[in-house]
């Protein structure tokens, strides 16, 4: 058993790890300032005296709330969707320089407070941004060092956390480049949900709100249920400690249209729903999709469930939270 401390902890994939470790029977505190997370995350979890409120960007609490750690999943950041990280100049800087600071007040708290092992939740958004319009390229752990162009200011700071994670001395990390992770607690706000959770989200409020689908859906994703990224994520703590610090992608090879995405999740609601394109808004990146090569290898890691079941179970979860 193992003391852990869960950053980002209320969040969506904080929430989902903190259930995972507390039925593994690890001790875990958690720290949020619930900008983007939110309590219901956390509802059933035995954890709430053990949740600790308030804001990395300041040195002091962060330092504090990391006292007695002895691994840090870090995964509070600055997420949203893509209007919110990309929108303009003032979003990517902001992303920028929030993430920053976050990931310098952790890292360095962890260094006084001899954390042994750091879990870091990185992105697809490491990878050279203007590879992602190809067809079908499959992205691989070293290409950020063979071409290095981040996706904006959230991709910058991603790469930069990674790197200040590389010169920690006597600290061991696993790194997880995460591609789409999606299910239950997922974000569903509109300034925070990225494309599935906003599709869901209209498709269960329709005739409320509009479905609008940005672009003309030729987009191509890869999406991971978040119950194959927690187990990898788990998996990745395992190996760190045992055989060393390493950096792997997790996701699915399962690629998916937008367009068809947006097909599935419409029959899920069994409502009669138009798709309604409008390619006047930002689309992101053409083609992402993971190598899973050093993951399998590395971890015998490998996601087990289908876009198909994943979509199923988080749609009906989020016909319940959305009915609160």
């Amino acid at each position: 058993m193992s003391r852990v401390t869960v950053t980002g902890g209320a969040g969506f994939l904080g929430s989902n790890l903190a259930r995972r470790l507390l039925d593994d029977g690890h001790e875990v505190s958690i720290v949020d300032d619930f900008s983007s997370g939110s309590i219901q995350n956390l509802s059933g979890l035995d954890i709430m005296q053990e949740c600790l409120t308030g804001d990395l960007k300041e040195y002091r609490f962060a330092k504090e709330s990391l006292r007695g750690a002895e691994t840090v999943f870090h995964f509070a950041a600055e997420v949203g969707s893509v209007a919110y990280l990309h929108g303009s100049d003032a979003r990517e800087l902001a992303a920028l320089q929030a993430n920053l600071v976050i990931d310098a007040n952790v890292f360095r708290a962890c260094l006084e407070n001899n954390v042994s092992s750091v879990i870091y939740a990185s992105s697809v958004s490491v990878y050279p941004f203007d590879e992602q319009a190809g067809s079908h390229v499959q992205f691989r752990e070293e290409d950020t060092e063979r071409h290095l162009n981040p996706e904006g200011g959230y991709g910058w700071s991603k790469y930069m956390g990674e790197k200040q994670l590389t010169l920690m001395p006597d600290t061991v990390f696993g790194i997880a480049r995460i591609f789409h992770a999606y299910g239950t607690n997922i974000y569903l706000r509109p300034d925070r949900s990225q494309v599935i959770a906003s599709l869901i989200r209209k498709a269960v409020r329709f005739p409320r709100e509009g479905f609008v689908i940005w672009g003309d859906g030729s987009q191509r994703r890869c999406f991971v249920y978040i119950d194959d990224a927690i187990d990898a994520l788990m998996r990745l703590w395992v190996h760190a400690e045992k055989r060393g610090s390493i950096t792997v992608n997790v996701g699915s090879t399962e690629e998916v249209t937008v367009r068809e995405l947006a097909r599935q999740i419409v029959s899920l609601s069994k409502k009669e729903i138009p798709l309604d394109f409008d390619e006047s808004k930002p689309t992101g990146a053409l083609n992402r999709m993971p190598n899973l090569e050093r993951v399998k290898k590395t971890l015998d890691w490998a996601p087990t469930t289908s876009l198909s079941e994943g979509l199923a179970k988080t749609f009906e979860w989020a016909e319940t939270r959305l009915a609160v």
